[in-house]
């Protein structure tokens, strides 16, 4: 019985440990994403900030609730790449039907693409919707001459439940629909697609 387990825990002929293979770090990824997590905050950032200040507090309130929004929805893509079945997608490319085929392709890169948009899109989405509430908490106390602070801890507070409470809604139901979620996301993207 001992002989057996020896044999199966040393299985190669020099009698150590078989060595695990470490992970390639794919370097270029990281370099690719950290440029286009760049351009993306600073073009977000940019409009945010060129926008907010010129424009009244209704705009500026429907823009922070786009970048919320906008968040939760990269947040259920994501969670959705992960857990969808690659059979389902397998099946449909192989009867053409439209978009199944970048579906398979966004599965087998689960990884990469939940990447971007969860940690790209969702944390510049999170990061610039705080900038935002900074700024329109200083235009309503200027406006209404209230206390600065308090304003901003309310918004702040407004903005992080709104976007910890979408995301945890979104979650559910990106797990629980994630092969429907995919099909469309893969057939809107199919139509801007090129092989």
């Amino acid at each position: 019985m001992k002989k057996k387990k020896y044999k199966e825990k040393y299985s190669n002929k020099t009698g150590k440990k078989p060595i695990k293979s470490k992970k390639v770090v794919n370097y270029n990824w990281i370099i690719k994403i950290t440029s286009i997590t760049f351009a993306i905050s600073l073009t977000f950032s940019l409009l945010s900030e060129s926008i907010i200040p010129n424009v009244n507090i209704f705009i500026s309130l429907i823009l922070i609730l786009l970048f919320i929004g906008l968040g939760i929805l990269f947040d259920i893509i994501g969670v959705s790449i992960t857990v969808a079945d690659p059979k389902t997608f397998n099946s449909m490319a192989a009867k053409n039907v439209r978009g199944a085929k970048l579906a398979v392709k966004l599965i087998k890169n689960a990884e990469k693409v939940s990447s971007f948009c969860n940690d790209v899109i969702g944390d510049i989405c999170g990061i610039v919707s705080g900038s935002t509430s900074a700024s329109i908490a200083v235009i309503l106390s200027t406006k209404f001459n209230l206390n600065l602070m308090i304003v901003s801890l309310i918004i702040t507070a407004l903005v992080a439940s709104m976007t910890i409470g979408g995301k945890a809604i979104g979650k559910s139901f990106a797990i629980n629909k994630s092969d429907s979620i995919i099909f469309r996301f893969s057939s809107f993207l199919a139509l801007f697609y090129k092989k």
